[in-house]
């Protein structure tokens, strides 16, 4: 609320004016990026698959560090230099000759799977109530809604980010707590599956103490690759991630905010596959029937209730982080990108902050009904999902744009089109069951992206900006 009092226009609602310290897009990026799946998807995976599930472990974190060292200060810079308040607002002044499509389909392309990442978020938020207390998953939804949405609404992005640190923080203890007690825990109670991490995946099976699980050849290369793929997801085509940079204040600050971003990162992914082999020790490799309620079991098993509540706090604030984070960009995205251009007459700053906050409440009652008839209540799964069609798209679309200076606006249209619909078509025909889309996005985008920058000719704009 403190923060709330502050934004006093659309630019502070959407991107707290460009002021950021960077210790605060640090761990508000970090947050932001790792939901309701760090804590409780990714150790959810590691219990149902073993050692194969560092494979993404590996691609997520090789992808941050690379986004913190090569990105974060040439999108913060670009910021700076053209002045924008969205994401797709940045891609639509670098590439001005088609600017306006790249606005509208680039915007409508993010609302369309933020409101499934969202949804994710409500859902991780049922689980963890429901793990907790025995409370309705759906009812849990409500209580996580009603708690994101009201600060949201009213402080915007600047809100969104200062909640972001003291959830990084509640996260990254929650993290390095809970499997160091974890391992003395499983020491000292001989009854259990297995008193270690390593004679727990060796006697869940051979599957589990596999890095392949088990598999050999192209089967193998297939598991590595799909986990591997997270990776590609990161390389600037995460609006949420990339706005954070943007904001930061300075190039000096960029740094300090590159030195925590990867700190935190390599310790979280450490601690977030250690819970999941911990449960396998207590629990047993089939004693869950929701694999994804790990974290939040293994806490309650070792700590006394009352420290539990309070590290268990951890994967709530996971998902409220992410879910404001995503709510606020997908109404900036909407608001300034597809309803204000339609506007026939300029309003004033008072009356376009009114209409940010009016489309926040209204993506959020969307993105809840969303994920109360969703047809999947995996958070892994959706995220994967939204990886896909907005990571590996706006990915290759952010990298050529900044490092290939031939790419132009209608190669880029181009290449987030066809992201959008074969990530839509692949995951609607049940391919993903066999080779996931996360990595064939990625490589379907920078093909069409590559061929039609060398065989499409670009507008006259960009030709004389050359």
């Amino acid at each position: 609320m403190y923060q709330g009092r502050k934004v006093k226009s659309s630019e502070d609602y959407a991107i707290a004016g460009r002021n950021l310290p960077g210790w605060v897009a640090a761990l508000s990026e970090r947050a932001t990026g790792e939901s309701s799946w760090a804590l409780l998807g990714l150790p959810g995976a590691a219990y149902a698959t073993g050692l194969l599930e560092i494979w993404t472990a590996i691609g997520c974190v090789v992808g941050i560090i690379f986004a913190w060292i090569v990105l974060a200060w040439r999108l913060r810079d670009e910021a700076e230099k053209y002045k924008i308040n969205t994401f797709t607002e940045y891609l639509s002044k670098r590439h001005g000759e088609v600017g306006k499509w790249i606005r509208i389909v680039g915007s409508f392309t993010i609302v369309f799977f933020f409101f499934f990442y969202v949804g994710a978020q409500f859902l991780g938020g049922g689980k963890t109530l429901h793990t907790m207390f025995d409370i309705d998953p759906k009812l849990g939804m409500l209580i996580t809604a009603a708690i994101i949405v009201p600060y949201t609404i009213y402080g915007g992005f600047r809100s969104v980010v200062y909640t972001d640190v003291i959830q990084a923080i509640v996260m990254i203890i929650a993290l390095i707590v809970g499997p160091i007690m974890g391992f003395i825990y499983l020491s000292e109670h001989p009854e259990l599956f297995a008193q270690s991490i390593s004679g727990a995946l060796q006697k869940a099976g051979p599957e589990y103490n596999s890095l392949t699980s088990g598999l050999k050849g192209f089967g193998a290369g297939i598991v590595i690759m799909s986990g591997f793929s997270w990776f590609f997801g990161y390389l600037g085509g995460q609006p949420q991630l990339s706005m954070r940079f943007m904001a930061i204040k300075s190039t000096k600050q960029a740094k300090q905010a590159r030195n925590i971003g990867v700190l935190w990162t390599i310790i979280a992914y450490i601690g977030a596959l250690c819970i999941g082999w911990i449960g396998i020790a207590i629990f047993g490799p089939n004693g869950l029937e929701d694999r994804e309620s790990v974290m939040p079991a293994v806490i309650l098993e070792v700590f006394p209730p009352f420290i539990a509540a309070i590290l268990i706090t951890g994967a709530i604030a996971a998902m409220i982080s992410t879910a404001d984070s995503l709510l606020i960009l997908s109404a900036t995205e909407l608001s300034e990108n597809l309803i204000k251009p339609l506007s026939k007459k300029e309003t004033n700053s008072k009356k376009n902050l009114f209409r940010s906050r009016a489309i926040t409440a209204l993506l959020a009652v969307i993105a809840l009904f969303i994920a109360y008839i969703s047809p999947s209540d995996l958070i892994f799964t959706l995220v994967s999902y939204v990886w896909a069609g907005i990571g590996g798209t706006f990915s290759v679309v952010i990298l050529l744009t900044l490092f290939w200076k031939r790419f132009h606006g209608k190669a880029a249209l181009l290449t987030i089109i066809t992201g959008m619909l074969f990530t839509i078509i692949w995951i609607s025909s049940g391919m993903e069951e066999k080779i996931t889309s996360r990595i064939l996005t990625f490589f379907v985008a920078l093909i069409v992206a590559v061929i039609s920058t060398l065989i499409v000719r670009p507008g006259e704009k960009n030709i004389s900006k050359t």
